[in-house]
């Protein structure tokens, strides 16, 4: 590589990492005249990059917008993340003309990511997939971008890892684990791992950890239930206020097809199903199991008997107000 194109790609990099900077500032960073910056400037316009030049107090370069984009200059953290990204991405079962077009996209932009990577960095995302599963639906990517890879890259090496930790209730503890599996659950991240301070398996939100570090101090894996269908129930069974069971007028098959399972737990029963979920607005789940395209009875809790009434009342009332307003219309014409 040239001085010259080494010098360029530099300038990128300063460009990209900051909004804005003076012609004065960037010959200093790159020891180079003013002039100079000025002509590598006009190189990379030359290749498709969008430099905004602007006079007087506050200007100076800024790498805009352009019509198409350019190639963009990551480093080995921020490529490890875009590429983990679009995996998740090109590999979740999506639904709808748009969500497909976005998982072949995904996988176009991973294939031409993946060719001009290089292989420790290939090697250490294909380890880091290994360490994620997904249950379904969209994956939330809300999450600290550093947090999700330090976790995966201990799942993987078999480090343990250390974080402070915010329960529901907002109360913060230091927490040391050996974690084990990373999974994508009801638009949330969750870490499955054996809690050392508590000797037992415990399941983390990403959203609630701060301060996470990977330790020096690796372990024997432990024999562990499977972390999908442990996260799975541990989200399913979490104790809210209320645990709701329904029996649904259908089949399992289509059972499944309308309920993700990490709403709640499904059993065949006697050609029926039985629907168990917990939660703490019942309203909320009376709302949704009417939208549901099959019969249904609701068995517990008792309380969502009045619940459905309440519901009905409502609906009724709202579809006879209809009603007469359409009655008492003028006739035209």
């Amino acid at each position: 590589m040239s001085n010259t194109t080494e010098r360029v790609l530099r300038l990128l990099s300063l460009l990209q990492a900051q909004p804005v900077w003076t012609g004065e500032a960037l010959a200093e960073r790159l020891g180079v005249t003013a002039r100079c910056i000025r002509r590598d400037v006009d190189r990379l316009r030359e290749l498709g990059y969008p430099v905004n030049a602007t006079q007087g107090v506050g200007g100076g370069y800024r790498l805009g917008a352009g019509k198409a984009l350019p190639p963009l200059l990551l480093d080995d953290g921020e490529a490890v993340a875009v590429a983990v990204a679009l995996r998740l991405t090109a590999g979740v079962a999506l639904t709808g003309a748009t969500a497909v077009g976005a998982s072949e996209s995904a996988l176009e932009a991973l294939t031409k990511l993946d060719k001009v990577m290089p292989p420790r960095l290939r090697a250490e995302i294909r380890a880091i997939q290994d360490s994620i599963d997904v249950l379904g639906g969209p994956v939330h990517m809300e999450v600290s971008a550093e947090c999700l890879l330090t976790l995966a890259r201990c799942c993987q090496d078999q480090c343990q890892a250390r974080f402070a930790y915010g329960d529901r209730d907002g109360k913060r503890s230091f927490r040391r684990v050996e974690p084990v599996r990373l999974v994508s659950a009801q638009r949330r991240w969750y870490l499955m791992a054996w809690d050392l301070d508590r000797d037992d398996w415990r399941t983390f939100r990403l959203d609630r950890m701060t301060d996470v570090v990977a330790s020096t101090f690796r372990f024997r894996p432990r024999e562990h239930p499977d972390p999908a269908e442990y996260v799975r129930r541990s989200v399913t069974t979490f104790p809210h206020r209320f645990m709701v069971r329904v029996v649904l007028h259908c089949s399992l098959v289509q059972a499944r097809a309308m309920i993700p399972q990490t709403v709640g737990t499904l059993t065949e029963r006697e050609g029926r199903v039985l629907l168990e979920f917990s939660a703490d607005d019942l309203r909320w789940s009376a709302m949704h199991l009417s939208c549901l395209d099959v019969g249904f009875e609701v068995l517990d809790p008792p309380e969502m008997f009045d619940v459905m009434r309440g519901l009905a009342k409502k609906l009724t009332l709202a579809a006879d107000s209809r009603l007469i307003a359409d009655r008492n219309e003028p006739i035209s014409g």
